[in-house]
């Protein structure tokens, strides 16, 4: 071949664009290589070998978007009544962050009637009534504490292990650690309910630098589980078969030429997404259920019928082998009218909690699944006022002392871990950092959360940052 011929078909563009994607592909085979791999998986998120034998095989994550007030719930503090209506003494409050109450604001004893539930004497407030009947297998922890008191960087943290966008969510890391049992499931999936979107909204279970096809993905309670699962009108499934498999011979050239794994994914999703054409309708058809089950869970009572459905369709989703299946709830974030819609969100949620344990127990799926309850913060013993009238009160954002509980497999239940002072402004014993809420989450799935870790812009990360270390005291 001649000179000019050559550059008739070989631009300098292309030339570098080929020499640049060679030099990246044999890097790629190189690496793929080291870890035992020549080539990407035909299913990303098929099911893989944990660090060590697990306790946990699923996991279901009820988050209380807005900060829950703990000792209106979980966190009896008698000695506020002593404050009642008082300010404190700056050397009690100079270290707190606030967001919208100054340190002078008054004291406000909670009204909350707590009652000893249990073998174990767990204490739970008097709008947790069903969840109470519980507590023989639920582990509380009143002693968490996080470094961000606003709700978008808090729910990140709590989350994705940081308050910085970007970086994947816990479900997400789950997923890529150990894949999926569910064949025409997502491996990730996030059910929602109440009056507003989260603070950080889909960045609760985003993949981040991860491979897309370990995000979350969002389900709806009816209709089509996911928007445009449905085929449209004339296009038959052996068309979309047919359709599905010229789209992936496509894919698969280029991910032959490029060795770029977000085509993998593209291809992943793509058979995903017609397996779930058959399974998702399937999945949220709730006819299967007795009626007894329905009435338990609040399906059939408008107040609890969303979170109940959701909390009903996670336990149908362990079933088929969903490895994590992320419910939020919002809004507890309570400035004001603090009695009237803390009361409302309990009524919402208590019995359907109650219903998904007791479910899981009996049918033995408790034994391998882990339940957690969290917010992304607490809210202050001070009052924060919006008016003079009886009933607008509410509480501050409190991110230093707060209360979450686990229950099911590799859970000690019936226990309360940890202690905040009596005021619960801080944490006085077994002080818990939402990276050691993370850490044993993977530990009991089975993955060392040290070794977790995704190279991404020259340096290993991590759900747990550089920090992290296990519940002892949570673990059976």
């Amino acid at each position: 071949m001649d000179f000019a011929q050559f550059k008739r078909i070989q631009s300098r563009r292309s030339f570098l664009r080929d020499c640049g994607g060679g030099l990246g592909t044999i890097a790629l085979w190189h690496l793929m290589a080291r870890e035992g791999r020549t080539a990407p998986e035909l299913n990303p998120i098929a099911a893989r070998d944990p660090h060590f034998p697990p306790k946990v095989k699923n996991v279901i994550f009820l988050l209380m978007d807005g900060g829950p007030s703990h000792i209106d719930l979980y966190d009896p503090k008698p000695a506020l009544g002593k404050w009642e209506g008082q300010a404190l003494p700056e050397s009690m409050t100079k270290d707190l962050r606030l967001a919208f109450i100054k340190p002078t604001a008054k004291v406000w004893a909670s009204p909350r009637v707590f009652q000893k539930s249990g073998q174990g004497g767990v204490e739970f407030s008097d709008w947790m009534p069903h969840i109470a009947t519980r507590a023989d297998d639920i582990c509380m922890i009143r002693s968490m504490h996080t470094e961000q008191f606003n709700h978008h960087p808090a729910q990140l943290m709590l989350n994705c292990g940081s308050p910085l966008a970007g970086r994947p969510s816990m479900g997400s890391w789950v997923v890529y650690g150990l894949g999926s049992e569910a064949e025409s499931l997502p491996g990730f999936v996030v059910l929602r309910s109440g009056q507003s979107a989260p603070g950080a909204s889909a960045g609760n279970w985003t993949s981040g630098f991860l491979p897309s096809h370990f995000q979350g993905v969002p389900f709806r309670r009816s209709g089509d589980p996911v928007l445009y699962l449905s085929n449209p009108k004339g296009v038959s499934p052996e068309l979309q078969r047919s359709t599905i498999e010229g789209i992936r011979d496509i894919n698969q050239q280029n991910l032959d030429e490029t060795g770029d794994w977000e085509i993998a994914s593209r291809m992943a999703t793509y058979e995903l997404a017609f397996r779930m054409q058959s399974a998702g309708p399937e999945l949220i058809d709730l006819s299967q259920e007795s009626e007894k089950t329905l009435e338990a869970y609040g399906v059939n009572n408008d107040t609890t019928r969303p979170f109940g459905t959701n909390c009903l369709l996670a336990r149908r989703m362990i079933e088929r082998g969903v490895r994590f299946v992320q419910l939020l709830h919002g809004s507890w974030d309570h400035h004001r009218e603090l009695i009237k819609n803390l009361k409302k969100n309990c009524d919402m949620t208590d019995q359907p909690v109650a219903a998904l344990l007791k479910d899981l127990k009996e049918s033995g799926l408790l034994d391998s699944t882990l339940v957690i309850w969290a917010g992304e913060f607490g809210r202050t013993p001070l009052v924060q006022l919006n008016s003079l009238e009886k009933g607008g009160e509410g509480r501050d954002h409190h991110p230093f002392a707060y209360s979450i509980w686990m229950a099911g497999a590799g859970i000690k239940g019936g226990q309360t871990i940890g202690a905040t002072d009596d005021l619960g402004l801080n944490v006085v014993e077994d002080k818990t950092h939402v990276h050691d809420l993370q850490a044993t989450v993977l530990h009991l799935l089975g993955l060392d959360h040290t070794r977790l870790t995704y190279r991404h812009l020259g340096r290993d990360f991590r759900l747990t940052d550089i920090g992290g270390e296990l519940i002892t005291k949570a673990l059976a």
